[in-house]
């Protein structure tokens, strides 16, 4: 089992103020299995994820006799995004023993084609 959290940042823009600020909320992430064995592996702080799965909620009593709720994700599946290779990948790259270290890549933009358009286009954006 691996437990860990992960973070995630939104801008909101007040429209009194005319600022924006950030708002970051941490969820809790639980991997069970191979999923959890890759996140051991693989994962380290800092480093940008993609996780899916379901949500979980789940209620029990602290020393105290207190109830407490609980809202986690139970990862399906977990991508790694960005070129970061962590430390010990490298390490296993360079000692030429790949064969457990997943392959890494991009998310595909097949699906946005109108981001890929606007990427391959000069034109000036009015504003």
């Amino acid at each position: 089992m691996a437990r860990f959290q992960v973070a995630t940042n939104e801008q909101v823009y007040n429209r009194d103020t005319r600022q924006s600020t950030d708002r970051t909320e941490y969820h809790r992430i639980v991997a069970w299995g191979p999923q959890a064995e890759f996140c051991e592996k693989f994962l380290e702080a800092g480093r940008q994820v993609l996780v899916e799965g379901r949500l979980r909620w789940r209620s029990w009593e602290d020393r105290d006799g207190n109830r407490r709720n609980s809202t986690e994700v139970e990862a399906v599946n977990i991508v790694p995004l960005g070129k970061k290779i962590p430390p010990q990948a490298e390490a296993q790259i360079e000692a030429g023993t790949t064969e457990e270290y997943p392959e890494i890549s991009e998310p595909a933009a097949e699906g946005f084609p109108e981001e890929n358009a606007a990427a391959d286009e000069d034109e000036e954006v009015p504003f």
